[in-house]
């Protein structure tokens, strides 16, 4: 049901809802996103993160957003989703609900811990984070995704994991991977090869894609071939690709110049005028940034820009460094 749901938004003309609204940004006080200090107050307690949320929510549904994406990583974002769908009865059997197990959040709500999120992909921590969300999301969960498999991740050979995630997907949950890291295009091969009694076991995979790191971008079309469902994140590369940056890319301003669209709004209509891609997320944390990003959806860029667009991109192994060295904050 989910990947059904999830398919019928992400279709070429679908317009706004090709663009997802993702909780990263707003679900916990800190985060690496780019411009922070201006876009969260410097005191920023749950309650307040709370009513942030749930006014990125309600404009995002507003405006058409139909796929919503949170994590267990994601300090309270779940919470804050749920919150937001039984408030909002008649919004919530409109939207498509995403969610991530495989990180741990464990900051404890501190913008200056140590530590932020803790990585584990075993059975155990599926078992004991699916009940979490259970609790939380129930029958509102469509769409269920290892977070961030790297291709050393147990999760693409543990066959008690697999089995677990296959019963999931028997109860109508939709099954995924995310992928992160330099390596997501090995990462994404090996998840397409996973089959449990016969049938592939991953429906959805949800990678960074974006004009500095497009590595991922021709797995990411064979996931599309294979009827697997593409979803970009990432696409403004944690804020180096808009007005926040210290030095946008040339290109990029060339561009949104000629436009008269802002660079976040080029740098999300370039990831959506690949063929293959069926939603981007916004990590917006302002009800200004998530307009800024929908307008994406209205934006078209010809082949030249398109081709200019491609000047700015590093190696993978140059970019998921330079992500490595962003501040929390």
């Amino acid at each position: 049901m989910g990947f059904e749901r999830l398919a019928e938004i992400a279709t070429p003309g679908a317009g706004v809802a090709r663009i997802g609204l993702g909780l990263a940004a707003v679900g916990r006080p800190a985060y690496i996103n780019l411009g922070r200090d201006r876009d969260l107050p410097a005191e920023r307690p749950v309650e307040v993160m709370r009513q942030r949320s749930q006014e990125l929510l309600d404009a995002a549904y507003a405006a058409g957003v139909r796929y919503l994406d949170a994590a267990r990583s994601y300090g309270r974002a779940e919470e804050f989703l749920a919150g937001w769908l039984r408030d909002r009865p008649d919004a919530a059997p409109h939207v498509v609900v995403g969610s991530k197990w495989g990180y741990t959040y464990v900051a404890d709500w501190r913008t200056d811990a140590e530590t932020h999120e803790v990585k584990d992909h075993g059975v155990q921590t599926f078992e004991r984070q699916r009940g979490l969300t259970d609790a939380l999301l129930g029958d509102r969960l469509d769409l269920y995704q290892i977070h961030s498999v790297t291709p050393d991740s147990p999760a693409l050979t543990d066959r008690e994991l697999q089995t677990r995630l296959a019963e999931l997907a028997a109860e109508g949950v939709t099954v995924g991977v995310s992928t992160s890291g330099p390596r997501q295009a090995e990462a994404i091969r090996a998840a397409l090869a996973v089959e449990v009694d016969g049938r592939p076991l991953f429906r959805t995979v949800q990678s960074t894609y974006n004009l500095l790191e497009p590595s991922a971008g021709a797995a990411l079309a064979e996931a599309h071939a294979a009827g697997r469902a593409v979803i970009v994140k990432e696409a403004v590369a944690n804020g180096r690709l808009t007005e926040a940056a210290e030095r946008l890319p040339a290109a990029l301003r060339q561009v949104a110049e000629e436009t008269g669209a802002t660079p976040d709004a080029v740098a999300l209509a370039a990831v959506l005028h690949r063929p293959w891609v069926g939603v981007v997320l916004s990590g917006a944390a302002t009800t200004a940034q998530l307009r800024s990003n929908l307008a994406a959806a209205d934006l078209r860029l010809d082949e030249r820009q398109l081709t200019e667009l491609e000047r700015p991109a590093e190696t993978p192994e140059s970019y998921w460094h330079h992500r490595s060295e962003l501040p929390w904050s």
